[in-house]
């Protein structure tokens, strides 16, 4: 069987708190860069037919089909890879190319995640994200389609570069949420939108390590010594 490898482009510190902690980090959808994703607006709820309206406001309707694709982004945190370790735009991303890449073992990771972390089980396959022209709205009452896995793997054409795969959870369990940096439970209520969900996954998960060209020898020798603990045959 061949193994899929799947990366994931992080900046300097998120690349050593991997390491470091030797696990995924899931982020909720509504806290993504790209506000139309995973967003109930990449369907068209407004076409009602008539037969369904049986004295009911087609608006009360159309609220109504909506609400469970609200709830679902409200609900859903994913972890972003992608197939690729060598995509100029992704490196710009991260610190002007002075982040790093870290490879995953797909088979070894999901022997991690095939448990029961949220209220679905994760880690038994990866939904890979197709891109369109969003625009172009597929209608809820005529189109055949899994609208829930449509909500979840939709992306505009302008990120195609990315060549995304995402794990996701829902609802993930107490145990599994952490703060994310700049967080203070003291300051006030904590939107828990904003927790971070972590996975933990085992050394021999993690396969090769990509430093960016303008990451200097300090950062540089702190990923390598860290990576090698993790895993000591790792690829830098």
């Amino acid at each position: 069987m061949k193994v899929i490898q799947l990366y994931k482009y992080l900046d300097f510190n998120g690349g050593l708190m991997m390491l470091h902690c030797s696990n995924l980090q899931f982020t909720n959808t509504t806290q993504l860069n790209d506000p139309f994703d995973c967003h109930p607006s990449l369907i068209d709820f407004s076409k009602v037919p008539n037969e369904m309206r049986r004295g009911w406001i087609p608006r009360v309707i159309e609220e109504m089909r909506r609400e469970p694709f609200r709830r679902m982004r409200e609900e859903a945190w994913i972890c972003s890879l992608s197939k690729i370790h060598d995509s100029i735009l992704m490196w710009s991303y991260y610190s002007k190319h002075k982040g790093v890449c870290i490879g995953l073992n797909m088979e070894k990771v999901r022997k991690y995640l095939s448990c029961m972390q949220g209220t679905i089980m994760i880690g038994c396959s990866e939904v890979e994200v197709q891109y369109k022209d969003i625009i172009e709205k597929p209608d809820y009452f005529k189109d055949e389609k899994d609208f829930f896995y449509y909500q979840i793997s939709t992306k505009a054409k302008v990120w195609e570069h990315e060549q995304e795969v995402r794990l996701f959870i829902l609802d993930p369990l107490p145990k599994y949420m952490r703060l994310s940096p700049g967080l203070n439970d003291n300051k006030g209520p904590i939107d828990w939108k904003e927790v971070r969900a972590f996975s933990e996954i085992g050394g021999e998960c993690f396969e090769s390590v990509y430093l960016g060209v303008n990451m200097n020898s300090d950062e540089k020798s702190k990923i390598i010594s860290i990576a090698r603990k993790l895993n000591p045959s790792i690829r830098i």
